[in-house]
């Protein structure tokens, strides 16, 4: 299908269908319901940099709706003007709060997200193991500015890429990060990717797992979308719930 799909989780019906000469506790099915399939609007009739800030700020009219607040709150750390978010042509990776922090009200932790799987280092390697210690990021602020910024700059893709021009296929497409960038050691992720923990072409890569309606984007071959397709006014945007890696995955021959 060529049209740009708007993904959100749906939930799936089921529909009676009609009945001649049933009764139903003694009454008879009088209306036959015809399932029509509606593709969900896929505008949001407002810039990225509105549907970030709708969506995080805390207010007195919104004290619920705040799926992005950690990830304005990483790009405030990092220094990154928000009016970044009005450039035309680009397509946006947003950060939906668990995708930076899932916190158990159990354990009064944090049990998922960046901050687990970027934990911060805390001294040397174990000499037997080569094993690093580390523990789990509590703010942004852990991470260097630079790490941060670089990592968001990642998630800016350079045009517009959705549902009808993504393929099934890898595609690798340029985003906003400097070629060449390297992660600082003070977290794990400057232990990735060869000790450089950002691609160093700047590059991601994008497919579509499969053919159907509700086939999500996989970011180099990793991390799936939680819901995609949203066009802003200046541009497209998907939005992620786990830790996205800053760096294709390597091929083996």
């Amino acid at each position: 299908m060529n049209t740009i799909r708007l993904i959100l989780k749906r939930y799936a019906f089921l529909l009676l269908l009609p009945l001649s000469g049933c009764t139903l506790f003694d009454m008879d099915l009088q209306k036959k319901y015809d399932y029509e399939h509606k593709t969900l609007d896929p505008n949001i009739n407002m810039t990225a940099r509105q549907f970030l800030e709708n969506r995080s700020y805390e207010s007195a009219t919104n004290t619920k709706d705040t799926v992005f607040k950690w990830m304005r709150k990483g790009l405030d750390y990092a220094g990154i003007d928000l009016a970044t978010y009005e450039k035309q042509g680009m397509t946006f990776i947003f950060l939906h709060n668990d995708a930076v922090r899932v916190y158990d009200s159990k354990t009064k932790k944090t049990s998922a997200g960046l901050w687990v799987d970027f934990p911060i280092i805390t001294g040397p390697a174990n000499p037997a193991t080569g094993v690093f210690p580390t523990r789990i990021a509590e703010k942004w602020e852990d991470y260097p500015k630079e790490d941060v910024k670089n990592f968001f700059l990642y998630l800016m893709i350079q045009g517009t890429y959705n549902f009808n021009n993504i393929p099934l296929n890898n595609i690798a497409v340029q985003t906003m990060l400097p070629p060449g960038s390297i992660a600082s050691k003070s977290s794990s992720l400057g232990l990735l990717n060869g000790g450089t923990g950002f691609d160093q072409e700047g590059k991601m890569e994008l497919k579509i797992l499969n053919n159907d309606d509700l086939a999500p984007i996989m970011i180099n071959d990793k991390t799936v979308n939680r819901s995609g397709g949203y066009i802003a006014t200046n541009s497209v945007v998907h939005v992620y719930g786990t830790t996205i890696y800053p760096f294709r995955t390597p091929k083996t021959p």
